[in-house]
């Protein structure tokens, strides 16, 4: 069931955290698709310590970034539990020298820093031989012979293991449900290989609410969830109704200490945005090491977007989905009143910035982080026709921001818009 707080949240952090952060192999995916093998993959746990861990200080962390709310991986298809489940010896406080819960830790610091709390739940689990009892509806047992985690791998389906797994996803999500107060969010993930019907997707949502029937739920539940989750790449264009974007600050999602490959401040503030923009959120991921400490560059961005939010929060917060790009050549959101664009510049302008289509005439034009005003001036406006003419700001001498610098654009009243094609000028009297 959506909920106000996630419109309207903006930013939430990711963290990926796992045995998969001892040795340098993505999650999961590392043994299913053969890099290493699965018994060398699970003694990763020998390695996991957690002997740094401190969620109070990511907490703090992610608040001073700016974010509203935070999802923290409980178990992934691994089948690694973070938290000390009675549905499986599989978990952390049995078979890692880490010895103890870290999700009731996790819960409890985001709570008390005033941040939404969210847990990832794999769906599937590669570990776990019930799991792979029955084929993907629609399936060839015979095109599914090389799949050996997630089917019987050729051989005959058992029906009564696969409901037996069904019950073990609801028993965990009941333990995390009820034992760590009140989760607000649940991001779940590996939907794609069963049917909604083989799920039984309709009785699970239903389920997940008389746990909590204001618990939001992600778009990885085969129809069922509450809003898009696109991965990686930005969207060009907004999907329908709630969504939010996932991306990674380097190219990994867990820890990897030989990926270098990281994004700069100013290229995770300009992703955000483009979410902005296109009115949606951000879940910005963080891959802890297997200490619970974080990548000291990590820390740097989180705290440069932090920065950055701070400086400009009344063009994010409290704001809608921006102009299109036909009006402006750059980001942008509007206010909740909609008397007011908040205008991201991205580069330094070598003289006017340009807005067209805006009805409404420009009252103010001033530079948030810093409240310098700007001018400007219309080109081409037929009062006698309703068009409203090309707004040109004058922009090549004020201060940039180091991130990204945003215009507030002050209208004399709500905001409306042209949006024909021009016009042919029969009478200039």
């Amino acid at each position: 069931m959506m909920q106000e707080w996630f419109k309207k949240a903006k930013l939430g952090i990711f963290i990926h955290y796992g045995i998969y952060a001892v040795g340098d192999v993505s999650e999961s995916w590392s043994f299913h698709n053969g890099q290493i093998s699965y018994e060398d993959y699970m003694k990763q746990c020998e390695g996991f310590t957690a002997s740094h861990y401190d969620p109070e200080k990511w907490a703090e962390l992610f608040k001073k970034a700016g974010a509203k709310y935070v999802v923290m991986t409980s178990k992934h298809h691994d089948g690694v539990a973070l938290f000390d489940t009675k549905y499986s010896d599989l978990n952390v406080v049995k078979k890692t020298p880490a010895g103890r819960d870290l999700v009731k830790p996790y819960t409890d610091a985001i709570r008390n820093a005033g941040m939404k709390v969210g847990l990832y739940y794999s769906l599937i689990d590669w570990s776990d031989p019930r799991y792979r009892s029955v084929y993907p509806e629609g399936a060839k047992p015979e095109d599914c012979v090389k799949d050996i985690y997630a089917t019987p791998a050729g051989g005959p389906e058992d029906p009564a293991k696969w409901e037996e797994f069904l019950q073990f996803n609801n028993n965990q999500l009941g333990e995390l449900m009820t034992n760590y107060g009140k989760i607000d969010l649940l991001w779940f993930d590996g939907d794609w290989e069963r049917s909604a019907a083989q799920w039984k997707m309709p009785e699970f949502r239903e389920y997940l609410h008389s746990l909590n029937p204001e618990v939001v739920l992600n778009s990885r539940m085969q129809g069922y969830g509450d809003y898009e989750t696109p991965e990686q790449g930005i969207p060009l264009y907004g999907p329908a109704g709630v969504w939010e974007f996932c991306t990674t600050i380097n190219t990994s999602w867990g820890y990897r200490p030989s990926d270098n490959d990281y994004k700069t401040s100013r290229q995770i503030v300009r992703m955000f945005c483009d979410c902005l923009t296109l009115g949606g959120n951000m879940l910005l991921d963080v891959g802890p090491v297997e200490d619970g400490t974080l990548d000291p560059r990590q820390v740097k961005i989180l705290e440069d977007l932090g920065g950055w939010i701070h400086d400009n929060e009344e063009a994010v917060y409290e704001t809608g989905k921006g102009l299109d790009y036909n009006h402006f050549l750059g980001g942008s959101t509007i206010s909740a009143d909609q008397k007011i664009i908040y205008l991201f510049v991205y580069d330094k302008p070598l003289e006017y910035l340009c807005v067209k289509g805006i009805k409404t005439p420009v009252k103010k034009v001033t530079v948030l982080h810093n409240g310098e005003e700007l001018s400007f001036r219309y080109t081409g406006a037929l009062p006698w026709s309703g068009i409203p003419g090309t707004l040109w700001i004058k922009a090549d001498e004020m201060q940039l921001h180091p991130m990204v610098t945003v215009l507030k654009v002050e209208l004399e009243g709500e905001i409306t818009y042209n949006l024909g094609h021009g016009e042919v000028v029969t009478n200039n009297d």
